[in-house]
């Protein structure tokens, strides 16, 4: 391939080909985020890595970011990302159809994915699933091929969800709000900080199914990732390995953000605005909102309304996503009335807009992703959690890490500009900067080379360089790694960062 050889290969395996990685991914955006940006980790560091999803999301993708499926894919670091995708042909929007479509035909359509790229000569060495895709391990299982899975959410929602599969927790009523739910490593939650997934009232019982079952069969996966970093939730990762029965160790390798080295392969499945940074650039530093609710959520016209005139009368600049499934909402006549101080846009280069400059904070939906692009830029946050895990990463965001207000329902114009107020320019919105910039700073340090996340990339990178990739990653030398990081994490960093955890 003409690239230079990862620096854990010998000198006699330089002449054998890289070794070959398999992502395969659920069809939505907040999956594909973090799943492709761990595969360009992992081809950053020598292996030769394919993203795969369903030819939905391929025809998404490709149209939107101008990436090419099929083919040997283009370098990256020390070595190559490539795309191929799911020969399934479904072509619909119902979730509960997705989810059936997927159970059914996902195995074999796999199946006849893993085959093609024996005969194309670059079999694969090991799969990364996730949890919404249950099947792919048992594929992968069936067919000799070792498997890793990434967990997308937190280590707290990791550690309710396995503590509800195993019968370890009773979450109280959904109308007793006093009530609080206590679990090793994780503060007091109220029933509408546990993820609304786990909730009798949840309406997607099908995903659910897919989570739960992925849980139940986690101990074929040789590796588990988790998109967080050690020394954001130490407390919960160190309690997971004395629950009964224990769960396989969590790996932290995020927080799985944008970064600089890794080349403008990106996985947008809406197109974003061309403009964004370019208004951006004109705007005063520190000066504006910025709106966001996600690939999902789905707010109603009233909502949207009081939403579109809240973020108007904060009299600043702002910047809101409104996808094209919801601006036909749009109040009449109110691009017009915003034109030059609102923008509003079909999609954003979100990370690039948190980076910017100009940003002053992050009205979101906390959305995990979101949630940990926004603390690596060091933004203080607007929360207006929906569903599922959102309800604790809020709790999170506010109650724990401290960098943010919480904007209850339902939602109205003036909780919208009084929380922007608070955040920006309330007596309390230079604390929340300051802790936002201290995690952003951690959460840097995670990532970079030899930081704690890099450093399980590269351990698991060097496993399937060396072809050890189906032992399990050793318990012993992660508790380690995680009992150093934490002495160091309390001696150096909790004064800046002013919490307990």
């Amino acid at each position: 391939m003409g690239e230079e050889a990862p620096v854990a290969v010998t000198a006699a395996a330089t002449t054998s080909p890289a070794p070959h990685l398999l992502l395969i991914c659920f069809p939505g955006q907040g999956h594909v985020n973090p799943m492709l940006r761990l595969a360009k980790r992992f081809a950053a560091k020598g292996l030769l890595v394919t993203f795969s999803s369903t030819s939905y999301v391929g025809g998404k993708i490709t149209a939107s970011s101008g990436v090419e499926a099929g083919g040997d894919g283009v370098p990256l670091g020390r070595g190559r990302i490539r795309f191929e995708f799911l020969d399934d042909d479904f072509d619909g929007n119902d979730l509960d159809d997705l989810m059936r479509h997927l159970e059914t035909t996902g195995p074999v359509v796999f199946a006849e994915l893993l085959r093609r790229q024996e005969e194309a000569g670059r079999p694969v060495t090991c799969i990364v699933g996730n949890p919404f895709l249950p099947w792919a391990i048992d594929v992968a299982h069936d067919a000799g091929i070792p498997t890793a899975v990434l967990w997308v959410q937190s280590c707290a929602v990791f550690s309710l969800y396995y503590h509800h599969v195993h019968g370890l927790v009773e979450f109280p009523p959904e109308d007793d709000l006093d009530a609080r739910v206590n679990l090793p490593g994780l503060p007091p939650l109220s029933v509408a900080d546990v993820p609304s997934f786990l909730l009798p009232s949840n309406p997607y019982k099908l995903l659910t199914d897919a989570i739960l079952k992925q849980f139940r069969t986690i101990h074929k996966a040789s590796w588990v990732f988790v998109n967080s970093f050690y020394e954001l939730e130490p407390e919960v990762v160190d309690a997971l390995p004395g629950i009964s029965p224990p769960p396989p160790p969590l790996i932290p390798v995020g927080p799985l953000v944008e970064l600089e080295e890794e080349g403008a392969v990106r996985g947008d499945m809406i197109k974003s605005a061309d403009d964004c940074v370019g208004w951006l650039d004109a705007q005063a530093p520190r000066s504006v909102v910025y709106a966001s609710l996600g690939s999902v959520v789905v707010l109603s016209a009233e909502e949207l309304a009081e939403m579109a005139h809240g973020l108007a009368s904060t009299g600043r600049p702002f910047l809101w996503v409104v996808r094209p499934d919801c601006s036909a909402m749009l109040p009449e006549g109110y691009l017009d009335s915003v034109a030059g101080r609102g923008m509003v846009v079909p999609w954003s280069p979100q990370d690039l807009v948190l980076a910017h400059p100009s940003t002053a904070c992050f009205l979101t939906h906390c959305g995990w992703n979101s949630t940990l692009e926004t603390l690596a830029a060091g933004l203080p946050v607007v929360a207006f959690p929906q569903w599922g895990d959102q309800c604790t990463d809020a709790k999170y965001l506010v109650e724990e890490f401290k960098m943010g207000v919480r904007i209850g329902t339902p939602l109205r114009r003036d909780a919208v500009r009084d929380a922007v107020e608070d955040v920006v320019a309330g007596p309390d919105a230079g604390a929340m900067l300051e802790k936002a910039r201290a995690w952003c700073a951690a959460a840097r340090t995670a990532v970079a080379a030899g930081g704690s996340s890099d450093r399980h990339v590269q351990a698991f990178v060097d496993q399937v360089v060396a072809g050890t990739i189906g032992a399990r990653a050793d318990k012993d030398l992660v508790a380690a790694e995680q009992q150093g990081r934490r002495l160091r994490w309390h001696t150096e960093s909790e004064a800046s960062i002013g919490m307990s955890n």
